[in-house]
C-alpha cells in the first residue's frame, strides 16, 4: 500500500505543510498563518488541477484578500454594526469607530501564526494539527473571553476532512462558533456553466449589508424562492449568490453535501457538513478574479448569530466546555 506523505515546507517567509496522497495524485498545502489552506491539487486526465482558489503567494497570505480559506472563529461572517449583547452585557468590537467604517467579519484568527502541534502520515492518511491560544481577554476589543482553538486537516481516501475544536478556558460562558471560507475552482470555464446543488429547505433573507433579517422574517422556504432553489444540480448561470442556505438535508451517512461540478470535464467536489448552514458566494465582489471561483462556506451557525435568540443555544460555550465542528471535501474525478 502506498504511504501518504506529510512534510514541512515554506512559502517565502511563511511556514507551511504539505500533505500528499500519491496513489490518487492529490496534494495539499496549508500555512501556519491562519491555519489556511493554500492549494488542493487533484488529477484530471494527465494534468494536475488546483481546485483551491487560495492565496497565490506570501504577499497575499499577509494581506488576506477576500479571506480565502479563512478559519472563522469565534464568529463567522458578519456581526451587525460590530456590536452584540451576551448574557445581558453589551459589547463593541470596534470602540471609537463610527459610521461606514464599522465592520466585524470572519473572526479573529485569520492572521494568527498557529502552533504546529502534530504532522504525521501512514498508510491510511496524512494529517496535521494546528492550535492557537490567541483569543484571550484584552486582546480583541469587545470579546472578553478565552478560547483555545485547534484545527486539524486529514487527507485520506475519502478526500479532505477539517475538524475544529473550540474550548472555553475562561471563567464565564462565551459566544463562539466555527466557520470556513473556502473558494473552489473546478475548471477554467466560466462559472456560469458550472453546476451547483445545495440540499437546503430554507434560504436566509438578509438586508443590504447581508445581515439576516430579525426573527422568523429571515427564513424563506426554498420552494418559494425558485431563483435560489438548488435542491437539484443545475447551472449557476448569471445568478449572483451571496446567500446562506439552512435546514440542510443530510444523506444516509449523516453528511449534508453541497455539490459543485464542471460538466465540461466531469470534475466535481462535494463539500460536506453534519450541521449548520451553507453560505454560497459567486465571488462577484472580490478584489481579484471576479466570478472565477465559488465560495462554499460551511458555518456552525448564522451570520450575526451573536445577536440572534434563535442561535443562542448553538453558539453558547460554557466554562470548561468544548465543541467540535467537522466538515470536508470529497473529490469526484471524471
Amino acid at each position: 500500500m502506498t504511504q501518504y506523505q506529510a512534510e514541512p515546507g515554506h512559502l517565502g517567509p511563511h511556514d507551511i505543510v504539505l500533505l500528499a496522497d500519491p496513489a490518487r495524485g492529490r496534494r495539499i498545502r496549508i500555512a501556519r498563518r491562519g491555519a489556511t489552506l493554500l492549494s488542493f491539487e487533484v488529477p484530471v486526465g494527465e494534468a494536475s488541477v488546483d481546485i483551491a482558489d487560495g492565496y497565490r503567494d506570501a504577499g497575499e497570505l499577509d494581506t488576506r484578500p477576500s479571506s480565502r480559506f479563512a478559519i472563522m472563529v469565534p464568529f463567522a461572517n458578519r456581526i451587525a454594526d460590530a456590536r452584540y449583547v451576551f448574557d445581558g452585557e453589551p459589547h463593541d468590537l470596534q470602540p471609537g469607530v463610527e459610521g461606514a467604517s464599522r465592520a466585524a467579519r470572519h473572526g479573529f484568527v485569520r492572521g494568527v501564526e498557529f502552533t504546529l502541534e502534530a504532522l504525521a502520515a501512514d498508510a491510511q492518511s496524512a494529517r496535521v494539527r494546528f492550535s492557537t491560544q490567541a483569543i484571550r481577554p484584552g486582546v480583541h476589543p469587545g470579546y472578553p473571553y478565552a478560547i483555545d482553538l485547534s484545527v486539524s486537516y486529514t487527507l485520506d481516501a475519502e478526500g479532505l476532512t477539517l475538524e475544529a475544536v473550540m474550548r472555553n478556558v475562561g471563567d464565564h460562558a462565551a459566544p463562539c462558533f466555527f466557520g470556513w471560507h473556502p473558494y473552489f475552482r473546478v475548471g477554467d470555464e466560466p462559472i456560469e456553466s458550472w453546476e451547483l446543488a445545495i440540499p437546503a429547505a430554507t434560504v436566509v433573507r438578509t438586508d443590504a449589508d447581508y445581515i439576516p433579517l430579525a426573527g422568523d422574517a429571515a427564513r424563506a422556504s426554498i420552494a418559494e424562492q425558485p431563483a435560489l432553489d438548488f435542491r437539484h444540480l443545475q447551472a449557476i448561470g448569471a445568478r449572483e449568490l451571496n446567500h446562506a442556505f439552512a435546514d440542510l438535508k443530510p444523506d444516509a451517512d449523516g453528511r449534508a453535501r453541497t455539490h459543485l461540478r464542471n460538466p465540461a470535464s466531469g470534475l466535481g467536489i462535494a463539500l460536506w457538513q453534519r450541521s449548520g448552514v451553507m453560505l454560497a458566494f459567486t465571488a462577484d465582489t472580490v478584489t481579484r478574479d471576479v466570478r472565477r471561483s465559488v465560495a462554499l462556506e460551511p458555518m456552525e451557525s448564522w451570520s450575526d448569530a451573536f445577536n440572534r435568540s434563535d442561535c443562542a443555544a448553538a453558539i453558547r460555550l460554557e466554562p470548561g466546555a468544548e465543541r467540535r465542528y467537522v466538515c470536508g471535501v470529497e473529490i469526484h474525478s471524471p
